[in-house]
Parts: structure tokens; C-alpha cells; sequence
């Protein structure tokens, strides 16, 4: 886990902000340039585009509210990144109105395509933003997660409905518009020429365990974050996570 990052909310985040952070690493060593260019599409506020730009890379973030940017920007500035860290208003299916294509080292698309009309044309244009061999961190809703999530809280009708529904949602109350498998999520990655390296189930167990539970008990919060890290790579949990979350690098 980061000390960049919250502890209460690395609980979200420190699973993929440890792969990420060393996917950077190694794009870093690879080419030579300690300062890369990222690309966070749908970044919002910059939980983590800040942290990323604390480790001395560049990143452009493109995001569809002027609210989240203006967030972005005061957060920024706080941080002491505020040159370093710059924000446009768009979205992943008109991102090449608004940034280059094939500029940059790695791109972030993080809760991104529940929401887009067409996931397999984001995750083109993401990989169209990318270099050659640069690396894309793609993180979306898993289907699993929401099912286990309803089911424990006894609205068995709804998690059957999730399970049977093509998008993954349990009702017309449902506020995430799409989720997804392991293995959609991978297909559309692979179809879009990236070369997958790993999969990680995120916030397996952190969604499902009383909030009043890690807040008070002592060494809780560490142990969980263990925990969670340690589920991650495994393929058994990823059918229960509440998010899902691919590595891969651009082919060619």
C-alpha cells in the first residue's frame, strides 16, 4: 500500500495501485524516461492520476464533468503536482477530439466502460492512446461481486437477476449500467491487440466486511489489506470481486 493513499480508502485502491505503480516502473525502465505520459481516461478527481503524478510522471486526465475537474485541479494543487497533472472535459469515445492518438505510455481506464453506449470501442480508443508496448490498467464492475452482494443482503430475486441479465444488473433500481465477467473483460482487451499480463479481483472481501469492524479493531485494516492482496491474483476469487481489474500491453 501506498502512504500516498488514504488508509481507509486504499481499501479501494491499493490493489491496483500496486500493480500499476509497478507496471510504471518497469515501462519506465524500458524506456529509459523517468518521466512518462499518462492517460486517465474518466479520471474524475485524480485518485489516481495525483499519485501517479507524484512519481514524477505527467498525466492528462479527461473527464465528462467540469465538477470533477475543478476537484482535480484544487487536488493537484495541494498535492504540489499542479504542473504536472492536466485535466480536458471529454469521454473515452470522443477522446481523440480531445487528446492525441498513440501518445502515451500507459493508459488508465478506470470505471469507465459500465457506463460508455459501446465498452469494445472504449477499450479501442484506449489502446489507440497507447505507444507501442505501453500499458493499459483497465478496471470495471464485476458481475460476481454484485450477485454475492445481493444475495447476502436477501434480496435473492435481485442477485438471480444480476446472474441472468446480460448487462449484470439486478432491477430497474440498479445504478451501474453494465458488469462484467473475468473473461469478457479479457476478450475485449485481447481483441483490441493487448497482450493481457494479469487479472486481479479487487475489493473481494472489503465490500462484505462491517465497516464499524475495520474502523475499530486494531490491525484490522492491515490485515484486510493483506488479505486482499493476497485473493487478488487468485482466479477462484475473481468470480466474487467486486471489481475487476486487467493489466495488459499494447502489442507491436
Amino acid at each position: 500500500m501506498s502512504d500516498q493513499l488514504r488508509p481507509r480508502a486504499s481499501l479501494r485502491t491499493a490493489v491496483v495501485w500496486d500493480v500499476l505503480k509497478d507496471a510504471l516502473d518497469r515501462r519506465a525502465e524500458a524506456t529509459g524516461r523517468a518521466a512518462l505520459d499518462v492517460l486517465d481516461t474518466g479520471g474524475g478527481t485524480g485518485n489516481f492520476a495525483v499519485p501517479v503524478a507524484r512519481l514524477g510522471h505527467r498525466v492528462t486526465v479527461v473527464d465528462p464533468s467540469p465538477n470533477a475537474l475543478f476537484g482535480l485541479e484544487r487536488r493537484a494543487a495541494e498535492a504540489g503536482v499542479a504542473d504536472q497533472v492536466h485535466g480536458v472535459q471529454g469521454d473515452v469515445l470522443g477522446l481523440f477530439d480531445v487528446v492525441e492518438r498513440g501518445g502515451y505510455d500507459a493508459v488508465l481506464c478506470h470505471g469507465v466502460l459500465e457506463y460508455v453506449e459501446d465498452p469494445a470501442e472504449g477499450i479501442r480508443n484506449a489502446v489507440d492512446a497507447l505507444r507501442p508496448s505501453g500499458a493499459l490498467s483497465l478496471l470495471a464492475a464485476g458481475l460476481g461481486g454484485a450477485v454475492l452482494a445481493r444475495a447476502l443482503a436477501g434480496h435473492f430475486t435481485e442477485a438471480r437477476q444480476a446472474l441472468t441479465d446480460p448487462a449484470g444488473r439486478w432491477g430497474e433500481g440498479d445504478p451501474v449500467p453494465r458488469r462484467f465477467t473475468a473473461e469478457q473483460l479479457t476478450g475485449l482487451v485481447t481483441t483490441a491487440g493487448v497482450e493481457v499480463g494479469a487479472v486481479h479481483g479487487v475489493r473481494v472481501f472489503a465490500d462484505l466486511v462491517p465497516g464499524v469492524l475495520v474502523d475499530t479493531e486494531p490491525g484490522a485494516l492491515e490485515a484486510l489489506l493483506k488479505l486482499e492482496a493476497a485473493a487478488a491474483e487468485l482466479p477462484a476469487f475473481h468470480s466474487v470481486a467486486t471489481q475487476l481489474h486487467v493489466l495488459g500491453k499494447k502489442q507491436g
